[in-house]
């Protein structure tokens, strides 16, 4: 039986981005993942789909599991012979009880390493424009556990060194005990006018910060509940002119994607540099076509066809797929046409320039494209697209007399299925914003939603759509649109986002 081994992983603060490419190359090669709550769950996309995965919960005092089950499962996976990544919230040895997991683990004889997170402590107020050091204001910095009472008599802390020996004080979950700290340093000589601040939810896209004074930071801090960090120093004032974070035009929005899983990360990446709160909803799933021989049967006959028009990325993959597997390569193209820039960024990838894409990223325009370029009567067309596709781009083509050779690529197959957590968020108005990449993406929504519930979403929920043909498919399901993009395009969609905002 293989050794196991188990890695000590830090998932950094919240913010997916932060986490180290070391703790990234271990998730992704891990048969067990442990995580804890405030591991950021967009990371477990990162695992095997063959992994374990185990919630072990912990936040604000509400174990799955209690500390003692955890080391027992990280050893027996261990001995198991199992590649277990144990992935924890910030850093595993900075308030994150990874040395008892390791100390557990060396004992049992079993193999650990490392890997160091960025820690809350650090990252949190950084995103809140606070640097815990600074020349001109702080020179020292300590990193103080919140849990421990701080009226009991024999505190393991040295409250006095800390309210006047350290330039910038940082309190790990100290929310519950924020009262009893404060009291606790100004006691100890502390000035109550201190600069202090803390911040709710670090690095991620619910983030709050509240200022203060050291004296009345807990009564302006009164509905700020866990995760959070206290910071006091003087290094706070320097947040007025850097809070970068929070200035993001969309942040605290929370934005249902419902494009596919796989197709979703470049809007939610974008969304996300913006501050939004991305909730993805796939309501669609890319599958191959019930049979790929129509498609085999046209690459074999690729010389004989004038163009090859694709209209989407999946469209591309597809195709180039199947030629792959015939022996062919690029070279068997005729010439080339994208109904828009992502099909042609993809086509680029494949080492293909599009010979034509039209100003607007429609099917009409696309055929008045062509015709602008030579008469399309007797031209033979290759159109690879998706299953049960919308037939205006064929019928415009052959109006303009083409012969249209129409074969299926890929399936789009609704999801007609939504998670309990989201339905709840849309019919209680807690959902800005849902977005509409296709006409399956709004049946798919419709059918997971259920017609029967669309009209009790909260009208605080607004829906936009990608483009004309998307708009068209969510006006005849009955959902209303606050914005279409003006430019049929991810980045376009973005735009509409912003102009609503």
């Amino acid at each position: 039986m293989a050794k196991g081994i188990v890695y000590l992983v830090g998932a950094g603060p919240g913010d997916p981005g932060l986490v180290t490419a070391r703790g990234l190359e271990v998730l992704r090669s891990a048969e067990v993942v442990v995580y804890d709550a405030l591991a950021n769950p967009r990371l477990l996309r990162e695992a095997r789909a063959d992994a374990e995965l185990v919630c072990v919960g912990k936040r604000g005092g509400c174990h799955t599991m209690r500390q003692e089950e955890i080391n027992a499962l990280l050893v027996a996976k261990g001995k198991e012979g199992k590649r277990v990544c144990r992935l924890k919230g910030g850093d595993p040895f900075v308030f994150g009880r990874g040395g008892e997991e390791a100390l557990a683990l060396a004992e049992a004889g079993v193999d650990f390493e490392v890997v160091p997170g960025v820690t809350a402590g650090v990252a949190a107020p950084a995103y809140a424009g606070i640097p815990v050091t600074h020349r001109g204001y702080s020179s020292s910095v300590a990193f103080v556990t919140g849990h421990e009472d701080p009226t009991k008599e024999a505190s393991a802390l040295d409250w006095a060194r800390l309210a006047t020996g350290v330039g910038t004080l940082v309190f790990y979950m100290g929310v519950k005990n924020l009262s009893q700290i404060v009291e606790r340093l100004v006691s100890n000589g502390r000035p109550a006018a201190t600069p202090a601040a803390v911040v709710q939810w670090g690095t991620t896209p619910r983030q709050r910060t509240v200022t203060g004074r050291l004296g009345d930071i807990a009564e302006r801090a009164a509905g700020i509940e866990p995760p959070a960090v206290l910071v006091v120093g003087g290094v706070v004032a320097l947040r007025e002119e850097l809070a970068w974070f929070e200035r993001r035009p969309l942040l605290g929005r929370r934005i249902v994607v419902t494009r596919a899983r796989a197709q979703a990360s470049d809007l939610c990446e974008r969304l996300e540099a913006l501050g939004a709160d991305v909730v993805e909803m796939p309501t669609i799933r890319i599958e191959p076509p019930a049979d790929f021989a129509p498609l085999d049967r046209a690459i074999e006959r690729l010389p004989s066809y004038d163009w090859v028009v694709f209209t989407s990325a999946n469209g591309v993959d597809a195709f180039f797929g199947r030629l792959a597997l015939a022996g062919k390569d690029a070279r068997a193209l005729p010439r080339v046409a994208a109904i828009g820039p992502a099909t042609s960024e993809r086509l680029r990838a494949h080492g293909i320039r599009a010979d034509c894409q039209p100003a607007r990223f429609t099917g009409a325009e696309l055929v008045l494209a062509l015709s602008a370029r030579e008469a399309l009567a007797g031209k033979r067309i290759l159109l690879p697209r998706a299953a049960n596709a919308p037939e205006p781009l064929r019928k415009g083509l052959e109006e303009a007399g083409a012969a249209v050779d129409e074969v299926d690529a890929y399936r789009t197959v609704i999801e007609a299925r939504a998670d309990a957590e989201t339905l709840e968020q849309l019919v209680e108005g807690r959902v800005d914003f849902v977005t509409f990449t296709s006409s399956s993406t709004v049946r798919g929504f419709v059918e997971a939603v259920g017609r029967e519930r669309l009209g009790a979403l909260s009208t605080a929920v607004r829906f936009v759509s990608i483009g004309p043909v998307t708009s068209e498919t969510a006006r005849e399901l009955g959902v209303p649109l606050a914005a279409e993009a003006e430019a049929h395009t991810i980045p376009g969609l973005v735009e509409a986002l912003l102009r609503l905002v």
